[in-house]
């Protein structure tokens, strides 16, 4: 392994560096808004199927891939294959990786906006339609979202520039435990609000009869893109795995984290919803708009609404950290970049594109491509199309075109470990992923 492409030096180091990239605001801002249109507990039982069944999987089929070829996501193809053309799966990669950072640095934007009006009590006191407003003015403005959007890109960049072991492991050994504890915090806090209870029976108790076959479609989508697969976050990260640790173990533990975040924000969120008769299918508003109101009706509201934003804030930072990483290592990889040159350009470009993401909230709402604004359709084509199809590829590149073999030798580590449950796994990368995949593709077209 070259000086450029050095890996984490723990395991745990290894599984609170891919968590975070898993865990972001999928699990805080978007999960619950679902859950909240999907019957609660119902879309929870469901979607947790979804992760055990495929998403680890998965997971474990980028993990390979990235440990086997020890390169970045286009590297690693260009490494393993027999016959040319499978990095283009890798470009594909990269694509999605770009655009997924251009439209997803624009909500973390918001939440750099949200943790400063918290921590300086400017939400406090709004009325409902004050706070509304608040948010349409922000995101509608031509100037801030853009300005705190390239601040979060620098803070990220600025962690990148450090490398794996002393950036990306580091901060996320720090940050991953930060964001348990503060969701913890927050969940003794909502648990101690009268009418908790129905909050709590909401979330945990599954009422299939609201449950559509878009809710299930929605959560075998949301377990797929939660856990942040099919953009080559996973291979990259792989890459830098050690030999010795089990892929296996690795990959549960991070979807265990996924999920634990995922369900500890539905016990913040639902239960103060409901005790302060809010509607729990807020959609996307739900944390910006809905929640700064539970919090201005709540004791000592200012403080927990600066702790739930930073809290916010954390797991954007984690995962825009495994977007930007995907495209440093290609860059230092393959065109031979230092680091900190791959950070900078790739910075700029991601918000050379993003902004225009920003701006559809705004002077560019009027600009629309297949009758959506230019962030929805980031958002459709990322999510329907180049993650579902580049992990389709993925699973028919490792399940039929390369070695059975040598798929064993990774998982087993030489042998070294039992390999019990590998003829499952194998069955589900071969013909229960792709067909998983294959549906989310057609479910994108025809929805």
């Amino acid at each position: 392994m070259n000086n450029e492409h050095r890996g984490f030096t723990s395991n745990i180091g290894a599984i609170l560096a891919a968590a975070g990239g898993a865990v972001g605001l999928g699990n805080i801002w978007r999960y619950p808004y679902m859950l909240g249109q999907n019957g609660g507990g119902a879309f929870l039982l469901v979607n947790m199927f979804f992760v055990l069944a495929i998403g680890i999987p998965l997971m474990m089929t980028e993990f390979v891939i990235g440990r086997r070829s020890q390169r970045n996501v286009v590297g690693a193809y260009k490494k393993l294959e027999r016959k040319k053309g499978w990095a283009t799966i890798g470009y594909f990669g990269i694509l999605g990786a770009v655009l997924i950072y251009a439209f997803y640095s624009v909500v973390a934007g918001w939440t750099l906006n949200y943790i400063v009006m918290a921590c300086s009590n400017q939400l406090s006191g709004l009325t409902p339609a004050e706070v509304s407003e608040t948010f349409a003015s922000f995101t509608s403005d031509s100037f801030w979202p853009v300005f705190y959007q390239l601040m979060f890109l620098i803070l990220t960049a600025l962690v990148i520039t450090f490398g794996v072991q002393k950036g990306i492991e580091k901060v996320s050994k720090i940050l991953m435990p930060v964001l348990f504890i503060l969701l913890l915090l927050m969940c003794v806090r909502s648990l101690t609000l009268p009418g908790a209870k129905e909050g709590l029976g909401f979330l945990f108790h599954p009422d299939f009869s609201k449950l559509t076959g878009a809710g299930i479609l929605g959560a075998l989508g949301q377990s797929f893109f939660s856990l942040s697969l099919g953009m080559g976050a996973m291979v990259t990260y792989g890459s830098y795995i050690r030999k010795e640790d089990s892929l296996f173990k690795t990959s549960v533990w991070i979807s265990v984290c996924d999920l634990m975040v995922a369900i500890l924000a539905g016990v913040v969120i639902f239960p103060a919803v409901f005790s302060f008769g809010m509607d729990p299918a807020g959609g996307p508003q739900l944390v910006y708009v809905v929640l700064p109101n539970v919090f201005n009706n709540m004791p000592m509201g200012a403080l927990f609404a600066a702790v739930f934003f930073v809290l916010l804030g954390i797991a954007a930072l984690t995962s825009t950290i495994s977007l930007q990483e995907i495209i440093v290592a290609f860059t230092v990889e393959e065109l031979h970049w230092s680091r900190r040159k791959s950070s900078i350009i790739s910075l700029l470009v991601i918000f050379a594109i993003g902004v225009f993401c920003t701006l559809s909230f705004g002077p560019l709402s009027d600009v629309k491509l297949l009758d959506r604004t230019i962030f929805d359709f980031f958002d459709l084509i990322t999510a329907s199309y180049l993650m579902p199809i580049g992990a389709l590829a993925m699973t028919i590149f490792l399940g039929w075109f390369y070695p059975k073999v040598e798929v064993k030798d990774e998982i087993t580590n030489g042998g070294t470990l039992k390999g019990s449950l590998f003829e499952v796994y194998y069955f589900i990368l071969r013909y229960v992923a792709p067909l998983a995949l294959i549906v989310i593709i057609i479910s994108g077209i025809i929805g």
